[in-house]
């Protein structure tokens, strides 16, 4: 059971809570079928990254044999699971996925966009400079999109333009990291990257979702303004993690293990639930 859950990583599944924002910014987080139509597309995307996770798994499962630590950390590289059953487990996935575009069809086009994207990462573009810092936010924003289509709201431009750069910046964090820890031998791409360069595109990127978040926040509703401070020490914070400690290369792991980041990132959920409420 372990390593079944290992194989479809549910500590990732956190990155899913990005398909809520729709729900808190569009004000319908009072309503119990927008609510309910939410959480289905909250568990669509949990099961359909899980599935992603293991064709990544599958396609990799040589080079993560190779690997220091995923030779351990990964159940097919480490001869845990084998490869037949994860293929088993994958179908079923997809089974669930396509039940759960029949009950609910909005959530067809992001969700599948969402697994042809990651297919492309996980056979081409994650080779591909930039391109795969690139690939990696495409997520969040198919994310975003699909919580937005899950309750029936537009997706804000804002919203998507504000998700993309924080998606960069976590992205160019994630890069960063590789390379001081394991240098090139982490994945191909890194011997096109340097630390001055990637920590240059992390600024960039940090500072472009101040911006767009700041003037979202003042195009919806004045009172979220009170949250603009949280977003700052929260940029803050997280980079003091990937510099002092030494996080980062798992955004997951930063979040899941640094107490003053998840305050405020808890805070500032409040904060906006409480400026938006009707």
């Amino acid at each position: 059971m372990t390593a079944l859950l290992r194989l479809v990583r549910p500590k990732q599944w956190i990155k899913n809570t990005f398909v809520l924002a729709p729900l808190v910014f569009a004000r319908l987080y009072a309503d119990p079928r927008s609510v309910e139509l939410a959480l289905l597309t909250f568990v669509m995307f949990c099961i359909a990254s899980s599935a992603c996770y293991i064709v990544n798994d599958i396609h990799d499962i040589e080079s993560d044999r190779a690997h220091p630590v995923k030779r351990l950390s990964r159940p097919l590289a480490a001869a845990t699971i084998s490869v037949r059953s994860a293929g088993l487990l994958l179908a079923t996935l997809y089974g669930v996925l396509i039940a759960g575009f029949i009950v609910h069809p909005p959530l067809a086009v992001p969700i599948a966009g969402y697994i042809l994207l990651n297919l492309a990462y996980t056979y081409y573009l994650k080779h591909q400079p930039v391109l795969d810092i690139f690939s990696i936010a495409s997520g969040f924003v198919l994310r975003v999109y699909a919580g937005a289509e899950g309750i029936g709201v537009p997706l804000s431009s804002w919203m998507a333009v504000t998700t993309l750069c924080l998606a960069l910046f976590l992205a160019a964090i994630k890069r960063r990291q590789e390379l001081a820890t394991a240098g090139t031998d982490a994945r191909k791409v890194l011997l096109e990257y340097s630390i001055s360069l990637v920590d240059r595109y992390a600024e960039m990127s940090a500072v472009g979702a101040l911006i767009f978040y700041s003037l979202f926040v003042m195009s919806t509703n004045t009172r979220l303004v009170v949250t603009i401070p949280l977003v700052i020490f929260g940029l803050f914070r997280y980079w003091y993690v990937v510099e002092a400690k030494e996080g980062g290369e798992s955004p997951t792991d930063a979040l899941l293990t640094d107490w003053p980041l998840i305050t405020c990132i808890a805070a500032w959920g409040v904060a906006c639930v409480y400026a938006l409420m009707p």
